[in-house]
């Protein structure tokens, strides 16, 4: 069992930044691929970005490239989510997910654990 904690949501003016954490504990952190998604109030979960056990691979979804950093801490068991030049579409639940097996990386139930979210509010 893997259990996932986010943390660093909150409320951003248009154009700023957040950065949000994700605390891991339970089996090993770095036999997990790391993934960020989103989910805003009617609408399906959306994948943000995913980073490989290693650090060795690092992908984004479109809107998402150029704004949104992903990063891991093996040693300590965090995975971060830099969110730059925010936008009022930003707003969102914002979840952490892992996963040990290969598949859609992008998709949300290819994921085998997931923390229970931090909410990001970007006022216009």
């Amino acid at each position: 069992q893997v259990q996932l904690v986010e943390s660093g949501g909150g409320l951003v003016q248009a154009g700023g930044s957040l950065r949000l954490s994700c605390a891991s504990s339970g089996r090993p952190f770095s036999s997990y691929d790391m993934g960020w998604f989103r989910q805003a109030p009617g609408k399906d979960r959306d994948f943000v970005a995913y980073v490989s056990r290693g650090s060795g691979n690092r992908y984004y979804a479109d809107s998402m490239k150029g704004r949104f950093t992903i990063s891991r801490d093996n040693d300590k068991t965090t995975a971060d989510l830099q969110m730059n030049s925010l936008k009022p579409e930003d707003t969102a639940v914002y979840y952490c997910a892992a996963r040990r097996t290969t598949g859609d990386l992008t998709a949300w139930n290819d994921y085998d654990y997931w923390g229970q979210g931090t909410q990001v509010t970007v006022s216009s």
